[in-house]
């Protein structure tokens, strides 16, 4: 991904103002029957917990970000600040209706809720091969009204013969930075999701739209090409745990990682 943007990336502008390469549409796929996909050219080790914490945070359906700090988290510190928060009418660390209350507290023109995470679980039980196990984040009623929309925005559960693989659509993707985040989140919650449901662990497989690398990030992206993958780690969950809002911070564990030194790159803003 990240070659291809610097050798085929078109240059376009941004809401940051930062500038960037991008290509429209990255396709990868990973296997996560065994072992981790968590990129090893350079140390992510401190970002799997966030990870953690921040998945976990989707499942409450919560929008503040207390429950991130709880835990020592503050990814979305930048995006919460008092003077962002009053833009869009809204409490300072509080991030509106992103993730969380998109997939979980999903509002209905009735009044209503939809609670978007207990439906496909229940649904991956009773019809497993039904190709309606759907979640959305992106709702137009709400989009306009956060400072920042979702990005991964669309994703669908597939079970085929016992195992269980997840398709993700991104609609932006900071290749550097947040994309090998966005992987690994994913991809463990594909196996959270596979263990709540009793089946094996298959693909996760990734789409992604607007790909790009800011251009404030080309020096770093380039010096990490030049570092040599190592083997990937693996994580353990807690087998106990069989409900899919139940789990900790502590119920994951990363093992076997032995990546390259971590590399700061910037994050746009």
């Amino acid at each position: 991904m990240l070659r291809r943007i610097l050798e085929t990336g078109q240059r376009k502008g941004d809401p940051h103002g930062v500038g960037n390469i991008a290509v429209c549409g990255h396709h990868m796929r990973f296997d996560v029957s065994d072992r981790f996909p968590l990129i090893t050219t350079r140390s992510l080790a401190k970002s799997f917990k966030a990870a953690v914490v921040e998945l976990l945070w989707y499942l409450s359906g919560e929008s503040r970000v207390d429950f991130l700090h709880k835990h020592g988290v503050h990814l979305w510190d930048q995006w919460a600040t008092p003077e962002i928060c009053a833009q869009y009418g809204l409490e300072p660390g509080d991030l509106g209706r992103i993730y969380g209350p998109q997939w979980i507290r999903w509002r209905t023109s009735s009044g209503g809720e939809i609670n978007q995470i207990k439906n496909v679980i229940a649904d991956l039980k009773r019809f497993p091969d039904s190709r309606r196990h759907v979640v959305t984040a992106w709702n137009p009623q709400d989009v306009d009204g956060v400072f920042v929309a979702p990005c991964h925005c669309f994703f669908k559960f597939f079970h085929a013969q016992g195992k269980l693989s997840l398709h993700l659509f991104q609609r932006s993707a900071d290749a550097p930075v947040g994309v090998p985040f966005d992987i690994a989140e994913y991809a463990m919650f594909l196996r959270m999701v596979a263990q709540v449901v009793g089946m094996e662990v298959g693909e996760f497989v990734y789409d992604t739209s607007d790909t790009h690398i800011y251009l404030n990030q080309i020096e770093q992206t380039r010096e990490l090409l030049t570092r040599e993958p190592r083997p990937l780690p693996r994580i353990e969950i807690n087998p106990d745990v069989k409900d899919i809002f139940a789990f900790r911070p502590e119920d994951f564990a990363l093992l076997d990682y032995d990546p390259h030194p971590a590399m700061k790159i910037p994050v746009a803003t």
